[in-house]
């Protein structure tokens, strides 16, 4: 059998080899508490569920659904108007997605030939550079550094490179660094795309998910966003229906226009339940938002009050359901103090350097947990940060 070479470019992916670390101690009979992925555990309203029970019992949402219906993409336009002030087109401006992930990795598949250019965060979500891997893309990684708050430095990436670059990924608030970009920045980053005919994808999974009594953004609601490309926006950590699978491509008509065009050969829409369960979730109270916003500040203060506590200084996140915390002086590597972490304090988190070279020297921790599984984690990893 020969395979594909494109399939050279990725490795054993680093959640992959976390599972088999986990899976070890539990054959054990040891107890893991696993801060590794970001996967929600905070359920969706109860009305949303009712609404995918009742709908998934009818025999007639059992058909292919083709296409997004007419009611999915009105709901998805007025989430965008009531939410961040942004009129998006229903008709041309917004397609579902089976979550963000799956556009991630389908989008460079509309714009890139292969050997073009894509700009891609470095630390950054691994999806965003495979994705455009898989189209045949050379990368560019634009560092995301601690002593830049982790703001990409548009004015640092070489000319050259940038007349080259046909796409660019961005995401504020961000996975992993956690940091949120100021207002200023999304000016820049319109004016550099505008410049460099630069195709802009900004990925807003974390819009909500930010403390202390500030406010997300949204790419589009900036002057001449839609000119430049589109947003990506995600309904799992906000409603809390990860396994779902329901996220929006939104902005640019061109851009939307062959999303849609590549979905329509490759897959027949959401689900009709599901696509049910979205609008109801997007016509929530906003008080359902605040108290997922709420629990996940709290999850971050025990955790990392604890940590402190225990001599491991990290600064608080200002936004997402993540914790970027430098490696402690004498732990080695990242993938060394991950594993001395597992072995020692039976608690599993994911080393900077899954998400790139300039993560090295720090780990991420998802917030996944209860508020009491978090004073947990830190009793126990301060066992381990005081041998």
């Amino acid at each position: 059998m020969k395979f594909a070479k494109r399939m050279n470019n990725f490795g054993e992916g680093v959640f992959a080899r976390l599972a088999a670390m986990k899976n070890a101690k539990i054959s054990a009979g040891e107890e893991i508490i696993d801060l590794s992925i970001g996967a929600p555990n905070i359920p969706p309203p109860a009305h949303v569920m009712k609404i995918l029970s009742e709908e998934a019992l009818k025999p007639q949402n059992y058909v292919y659904a083709i296409t997004d219906t007419k009611e999915l993409l009105n709901e998805a336009s007025d989430w965008y108007r009531r939410r961040y002030g942004v009129e998006i087109n229903p008709a041309t401006e917004v397609c579902s997605l089976w979550g963000s992930q799956e556009g991630l990795s389908h989008i460079a598949l509309t714009i890139i030939d292969d050997d073009d250019l894509t700009l891609v965060p470095d630390p950054c979500y691994p999806v965003f550079a495979d994705g455009a891997k898989l189209a045949g893309s050379e990368i560019y990684f634009m560092p995301q550094l601690r002593e830049h708050d982790y703001i990409i430095q548009l004015e640092k990436i070489p000319r050259d490179v940038a007349e080259r670059a046909k796409f660019m990924v961005v995401s504020y608030p961000n996975n992993p660094t956690t940091a949120v970009a100021p207002a200023d920045f999304y000016e820049r980053l319109i004016f550099f795309a505008k410049r460099h005919d630069i195709i802009v994808l900004h990925d807003n999974a974390y819009s909500e998910l930010i403390f202390d009594g500030s406010r997300g953004l949204s790419f589009l609601s900036f002057k001449g966003a839609k000119d430049v490309g589109v947003e990506f926006n995600s309904l799992s950590k906000t409603y809390g229906i990860a396994g779902a699978r329901v996220g929006f491509c939104l902005g640019n008509k061109e851009v939307v226009r062959h999303v849609k065009l590549l979905k329509s050969n490759i897959d027949y829409g959401l689900f009709l339940p599901i696509q049910k369960a979205a609008i109801a979730a997007l016509r929530s109270p906003q008080e359902v938002i605040d108290k997922t916003r709420e629990e996940y500040i709290l999850r971050r203060d025990a955790l990392i009050d604890g940590l402190s506590a225990a001599g491991w200084q990290i600064d608080k996140p200002k936004a997402t359901m993540f914790v970027w915390a430098p490696v402690p002086k004498n732990f080695g590597t990242s993938e060394e103090f991950v594993k001395t972490l597992l072995e020692k304090s039976n608690v599993l988190v994911t080393p900077g350097n899954a998400f790139g070279a300039s993560g090295e020297g720090f780990v991420r921790m998802a917030l996944v947990q209860t508020v009491d599984t978090m004073k947990k984690v830190a009793a126990q990893v301060k066992q381990t940060i005081q041998l």
